[in-house]
């Protein structure tokens, strides 16, 4: 089979794989893949469901439920705002919970995936640092705990680059050890769109990829690999500087076509270029100049402190009865 990998958008968003596949089929529907979408209080939800082995060639991912929860208005730093999707999060993570088998007594594991030494891939070690982690006190003084409470363990295995040893192959060590029932694992991902880094967050009970977004091919954190359900966490932290420029010119295409039916003459051949091939052509002049970059907001640190603690204090809710879901304020700020 060719590699098509030079000819498309490189994502990790489900609900951004689906706009594709819709764009080149030129029709909303996609056989294997079901949608649902429905707005709340300034979020918007997306549910999709690939169904099966042809609904996961269509758009690229692992056949399970992916949600994604869109919330633009979160670069407004509005605290009420972060708590709301903070408990919006805490009550959509339950249904995975529930959905997984997983009981009030079950042991679990977070997984906080990337380099706490690069910003744009430090979620994952930001949401261990705020875990509420109870597993010693189940192991040391079990008669000691309140009632509420489960064992949660947490741990951030750093990156092949500082530590030499695969994420992957870490992990599987530690739940071979410790044996939790249900493993969840929190990364940086990659967006096709800049609107949507920072303020989105993506739920999927398929296991991930590390890396995966950003054309890395390592092994991933899945039942297959580890034994045990896998519920992925993801938040779009960085968009490739080549998807940018393809945005940009399909946005200048948009807006003259506005203004005039002859867009040719100002645009010339980019005009006629298939979205794809138009992509392509970028990434071959940006490459050998060593620009096609991973393009990151400059707030980036306030942002990826608000989304790690919105992402942290709902699993802290949904994971511990103790922890009101309905007011997350406290393990939020």
């Amino acid at each position: 089979m060719a590699d098509l990998s030079a000819y498309t958008v490189r994502t990790d968003l489900a609900l951004e794989a689906r706009e594709l596949a819709s764009e080149a089929r030129k029709s909303p529907e996609i056989p294997g893949v079901v949608s649902d979408i429905w707005e709340d209080g300034g979020m918007r939800i997306t549910q999709i469901q690939v169904l099966n082995d042809e609904g996961a060639q269509a758009i690229g991912k692992m056949p399970g439920q992916y949600m994604t929860i869109e919330v633009p208005d979160l670069r407004k730093k509005d605290t009420q705002l972060q708590d709301r999707v903070a408990t919006k999060f805490a009550q959509v993570f339950e249904q995975y919970l529930q959905k997984a088998g997983i009981g009030k007594d079950s042991k679990v594991l977070i997984v906080g995936l990337g380099n706490w030494n690069v910003t744009p891939d430090a979620l994952g070690p930001l949401v261990v640092e705020n875990i509420l982690v109870t597993r010693h006190y189940f192991e040391l003084m079990p008669g000691q705990v309140s009632p509420g409470y489960r064992p949660v363990s947490a741990v951030a295995p750093g990156v092949l680059g500082t530590t030499g040893i695969e994420s992957s192959e870490i992990v599987e060590g530690i739940v071979e050890k410790s044996r939790p029932d249900l493993v969840i694992a929190v990364d940086a991902l990659a967006s096709r769109a800049l609107e949507r880094v920072n303020t989105t967050i993506q739920i999927a009970d398929t296991g991930i990829n590390p890396g995966s977004g950003i054309g890395n091919k390592r092994r991933g954190l899945t039942l297959e690999t580890l034994g045990v359900p896998v519920i992925a966490i993801g938040v779009p932290t960085v968009v490739y500087a080549s998807t940018i420029v393809n945005s940009c010119i399909d946005m200048m295409q948009h807006h003259f076509r506005t203004q005039t039916s002859n867009t040719h003459e100002i645009l010339g051949m980019l005009d006629d270029l298939p979205e794809q091939e138009r992509l392509s052509l970028v990434r071959e002049v940006l490459n050998p100049l060593g620009h096609d970059l991973l393009v990151t907001p400059k707030e980036i640190d306030e942002f990826i402190e608000d989304i790690a603690n919105i992402i942290a204090s709902g699993l802290n809710a949904a994971l511990h009865e103790a922890v009101d879901s309905a007011n997350v304020a406290a393990y939020t700020h």
